[in-house]
């Protein structure tokens, strides 16, 4: 048996395809089809594409990049990001994006620790690059196209930032580099949103990546039209990579304004839509919701963070039975989808399920001290697949914190059902302790969701001198409403428990959001009273 695994690894290592060649190959089979369109509406086939990140490659290369480099973004979402990022792992370079939102000094710091080789810039940066470059001693600088005239009224020529490497690479031959990338090579690192102080950076390889290629994506892929409203640093940017590969075509929106998105449905006539749960709502609640042609719409993908039954549900009356649910993480890519007509399964509280783990995934779930808990109890989510992460860049300590013996520990609370249904409750480290118990944050979020004055929300744990644990309600009031504090600790006591009830409210007129579109719990901790 081992000889064969060792037989079989050999020859998949033989055989080895990274994702951004494959990419670039189906392309490349159909020059002439539409594969990318703009926030600003113009087209670009996928031929072009293809030619221009082949292009891009090989002036990578012939500037020194090679296998090992680290080539960071600073790009928003245009085609340009596209095309450096599958010519960056042409190349054989370690892949970072510089999320939007994030502060110059994370940046830098980010920069820094990753080792950046080259940054990449482009017009959606422009403004904030020379605050970053402050900051930061980088070999080589370089923008996808050229560079801004002027920048607030003050003059900063392209050669501020960097020369134009597109420009540059128009000389270049337009074909693949013969750079041999292999299952075990970097592909890139990803860093967590950032929402507990400086973001972790979370190692991947190409091998782990490349097999996300061989689930199916769903019938038609051809004539999938994917918009991409969220940054293609996050999972937009899996779904771009896969709706290309597999025939579709690609829609651009700089940032998620639910009016936007809205009137590229309808205007685009978009079959796929990916959202957070925060952002699905916020369609919801727009007004131009019921006067939107939503018939084009086919699938509309959500995860990212616990959803609200009550507003799932909404959702579904909304756009039909087209919402499929998707569990992951940086860590260990996919684990779990639910699908349309899944919809019915609940769990504790009635929460709803996340899906059965996909193929060659396995989780358990584990009391503190390690032991698997049967079907039904409350734990820790741990997971074993081929897609886990490598590592954390640089932190063998956490590494080995979360990764042993080929199982990662998620940091997640759930439980599976006699079914193999997976159940989020929240993240292990949300986990408020109050006198008498403890409180997951998005199970009171759920119930305080189905109060009337209640729009939106996020429940937190602040601490006082003495360092105990208080329940704090963050709300954004529905329209009309003005809700108070014994009127919600009534409701919440009433359906859920004393300890549930929340100790301070605080109405604000939306919830802060971090650059991957989930609620920005330290930015609220930050600038709350405690």
């Amino acid at each position: 048996m081992v000889a064969n695994y060792k037989e079989e690894v050999a020859m998949y290592d033989a055989e080895f395809v990274s994702a951004p060649a494959l990419i670039l190959r189906s392309l490349a089979r159909d020059p002439d089809r539409p594969a990318v369109t703009t926030a600003d509406g113009a087209t670009i086939t996928a031929g072009e594409l293809v030619d221009a990140t082949y292009r891009l490659a090989q002036e990578l290369l012939a500037r020194g990049v090679t296998r090992g480099s680290t080539v960071s973004l600073l790009t928003g979402n245009t085609p340009e990001a596209l095309s450096a990022r599958y010519a960056a792992g042409l190349a054989g370079a370690r892949l970072v994006n510089l999320y939007d939102g994030m502060s110059a000094l994370v940046l830098a710091e980010i920069v820094t620790s990753v080792d950046t080789a080259v940054l990449l810039v482009d017009a959606e940066r422009y403004a904030t690059a020379p605050e970053l470059l402050a900051l930061v001693d980088v070999p080589t600088v370089l923008t996808l196209g050229p560079g801004p005239e002027a920048v607030g009224g003050d003059p900063v020529g392209g050669d501020a930032i960097g020369e134009d490497v597109i420009a540059a690479a128009a000389r270049r031959p337009a074909e693949p580099p013969a750079v041999r990338v292999g299952p075990d090579d970097d592909l890139g690192i990803r860093h967590t949103g950032g929402t507990t102080g400086i973001p972790k950076g979370i190692l991947s390889l190409h091998g782990p990546y490349r097999r996300v290629f061989d689930v199916p994506f769903g019938p038609q892929g051809d004539k999938r039209r994917l918009l991409a409203a969220t940054s293609l640093a996050h999972l937009a940017g899996v779904l771009a990579d896969l709706t290309l590969y597999h025939g579709g075509s690609v829609f651009l929106q700089r940032s998620f304004d639910p009016g936007e998105v809205l009137a590229a449905v309808e205007r685009e006539r978009i079959t796929d839509l990916w959202v957070l749960p925060p952002l699905l709502y916020r369609l919801l609640d727009h007004p131009a919701i019921t006067r939107t042609d939503l018939s084009s719409l086919e699938r509309i993908l959500y995860g990212g963070c616990v959803a609200s039954p009550t507003r799932v549900r909404e959702a579904i009356k909304v756009f039909g039975p087209i919402l499929a649910s998707g569990y992951g993480m940086s860590e260990a890519q996919n684990i779990a989808a639910l699908g349309p007509h899944e919809h019915d399964r609940v769990g504790h509280g009635g929460r709803l399920s996340v899906g059965r783990p996909l193929p060659g995934v396995e989780v358990a779930i584990r009391s503190g001290d390690g032991a698997e808990l049967p079907a039904g109890e409350l734990g820790e989510i741990h997971v074993r697949s081929r897609t886990l992460m490598a590592g954390y860049w640089k932190r063998p300590d956490l590494t080995a914190e979360v990764l042993r013996d080929g199982w990662l520990n998620t940091g997640d609370i759930g439980h599976l059902d006699q079914d193999g249904f997976l159940y989020l409750a929240d993240r292990l480290t949300d986990k408020i302790i109050v006198v008498g118990g403890h409180v997951y944050p998005s199970e009171l979020e759920d119930l305080l969701l189905t109060h009337p004055a209640v729009a939106e929300c996020v429940v937190l744990g602040l601490r006082d001198a003495q360092q105990a644990e208080h329940v704090h309600a963050v709300v954004v009031p529905a329209p009309g409403h003005r809700p108070e504090l014994d009127e919600i600790r009534a409701f919440v006591t009433a359906r859920q428990g004393r300890i549930y009830a929340p100790e301070a409210l605080h109405l604000v007129p939306e919830i802060p959001l971090t650059p991957v579109g989930k609620p920005d719990r330290k930015r609220l901790r930050d600038t709350l009273p405690g």
